[in-house]
């Protein structure tokens, strides 16, 4: 949708302009490593992520063994404002997260969004892996605390612990806070045995894969996304299903996310040494969250620490989780633009209460910043108008010496100091701020279920009876037809195809984007009524 809309754009500046100036007067990174099927060893994983490795600190106790987990699973519920976890003692893992704040459709209806449902325990979250330490990823825990329920700051945990036929004792703790999305999670690898234990450990994030299309526009942007080596990597679901994926290179972390929502695993101090993403089903995906090697004498032991994030692609929750999580959201070459419009949207939002008046405060802000360019722009179409009958006689009088035509042509410029270019360059001076304004919109959560008036209920859906698309593509043609050009009638013509073209590709987009448009089209019109004014013949 966004790559028709570029293209549009772009073809119709420069059918507007190219003609006339070329023949006057009538005219997602490369993706990481492919990993091999099946598991890597550990002692290649302890080779790449020796300066990493966790440090192994003799304890100032003896390592006592855990109670022996019971012989059935049991479920634990963690209860906030924010969301509702479920975890299993069965491998220690999430089995459901459900968010509070937002709901799957507008209205009293509306059930909190689900970012994990699963009853099978294989296909749980965050189980935790290690052949070389004797740990099965359904191994069965037992576990110290019940039920939490926390409100605002208020913390709790959960110590999920198990022993492996090693005599490795290990330890899953996660730590809630009631006004927080962020979880914190450390393992803990304690030798109570005999001998020296080495290996790695896996924290496996299974995600439940959806249609695409017919989960809607929440999934437009839909799969796994990496920040290794200084870049955010993003992989396509259907190219795991040839082939696995592997990051090894300064791994921040990793995440699989929707268009609003997400789910991602932050390192903490070098936790994360590799992640390999695949698909081991159609309907599933993988991601393999591998830590640098741990070594552990007996009677010592060592710990791995993340960061865990479930919630919302609010730019402003994001940052506040640091490690650059906010760049989860892509927003393409102009997010540089983006950003800034972002928080200043949620600012106007603030006093005005509705997003829809914060987008045409904007559009207004925005129209007026640029109105000198446009105003500069519209100005040199209306001279290079002026002088076309000159340049169409400078045409038959050197029609057979394209040379010399050039050159008087040149001239003519020169002398009625006239710029070819005045025209175009100013709009393309705008071009970023246009596509940095429709990132914005296109990927603001806070668009989402919220109303504008009327019958627009939700500015991230289409307008329901393609109302305000019609009346944009109106708009369009009237500031078509006021526009100067120097094209031929043929030319003209084609062009007033545009409105029709457009009016078809934003009759699905988002209501806050055609808003924008619209009333950018509106204040247009009223600008070139003024200039035709002001600019006399």
């Amino acid at each position: 949708m966004e790559k028709r809309l570029i293209v549009a754009i772009l073809l119709s500046i420069g059918v507007l302009y190219a003609y006339t100036f070329v023949f006057p007067p009538a005219k997602p990174a490369p993706t990481g490593n492919v990993a091999k099927q099946g598991a890597v060893s550990s002692a290649t994983v302890a080779t790449s992520a020796t300066a990493a490795a966790p440090q192994a600190a003799a304890p100032t106790a003896p390592i006592a063994v855990p109670a022996q987990p019971a012989s059935t699973a049991r479920d634990i519920t963690v209860d906030t404002d924010l969301y509702s976890a479920v975890f299993s003692t069965q491998g220690a893992g999430l089995k459901k997260f459900v968010l509070k704040k937002y709901k799957d459709v507008a209205g009293a209806k509306g059930k909190g969004i689900v970012l994990v449902d699963e009853t099978a325990a294989n296909r749980f979250s965050l189980l935790s892996d290690s052949r070389e330490l004797g740990l099965n990823p359904n191994s069965m825990y037992a576990v110290a605390g019940n039920d939490l329920q926390l409100t605002n700051a208020n913390k709790g945990t959960l110590e999920f612990s198990t022993t492996t036929p090693q005599g490795v004792v290990f330890k899953k703790t996660y730590t809630f806070s009631g006004d927080s999305y962020r979880i914190d999670l450390v393992e803990q690898v304690q030798n109570a045995g005999a001998a020296q234990v080495s290996g790695t450990l896996h924290l496996l994030q299974n995600a439940r894969v959806v249609d695409q299309k017919a989960g809607g526009g929440r999934y437009e942007v839909y799969g796994p996304s990496t920040l290794t080596d200084n870049a955010v990597k993003s992989e396509k679901l259907d190219n795991l299903l040839k082939a696995p994926v592997q990051f090894d290179k300064g791994v921040l972390w990793s995440a699989f996310a929707d268009k609003y929502f997400m789910d991602s695993v932050i390192a903490e101090k070098g936790s994360i040494a590799q992640v390999r993403l695949s698909r081991p089903g159609s309907d599933s995906m993988l991601r393999d969250i591998v830590s640098p090697a741990v070594s552990v004498a007996p009677g010592q032991s060592a710990s791995v620490s993340y960061a865990l994030y479930y919630g919302p692609k609010d730019l402003d929750i994001l940052k506040a989780q640091g490690s650059r999580l906010e760049e989860v959201i892509d927003y393409g070459w102009f997010a540089a633009i983006a950003k800034p419009l972002v928080v200043f949207l949620k600012f106007l939002y603030k006093y005005t209460g509705n997003y829809g008046i914060a987008i045409i405060i904007i559009t207004c802000i925005l129209k007026a910043l640029f109105f000198p360019l446009t105003h500069k722009s519209y100005k040199s179409m209306k001279d290079m108008q002026k002088i076309q009958p000159k340049m169409n006689e400078l045409k038959e009088k050197h029609k057979n010496d394209r040379d010399a035509m050039n050159r008087a042509v040149m001239e003519l410029y020169k002398t009625h100091k006239v710029n070819p270019l005045g025209g175009c360059l100013p709009m393309v001076v705008q071009i970023p701020v246009f596509f940095g304004l429709y990132r914005s919109l296109m990927y603001s959560i806070e668009l989402r279920h919220a109303p504008f008036y009327l019958w627009i209920t939700d500015l991230s859906a289409k307008d329901p009876y393609y109302v305000t698309p019609l009346i944009m593509g109106a708009t369009m043609f009237i500031q078509q037809k006021m526009t100067p050009t120097n094209m031929d009638p043929v030319q003209a013509k084609m062009m007033l195809m545009l409105p029709v073209v457009f009016t078809f590709m934003f009759l699905n987009f988002p209501s806050g984007l055609v808003i924008y448009w619209l009333v950018n089209n509106v204040l247009t019109i009223a600008q070139q009524m003024y200039i035709n004014k002001t600019v006399t013949d």
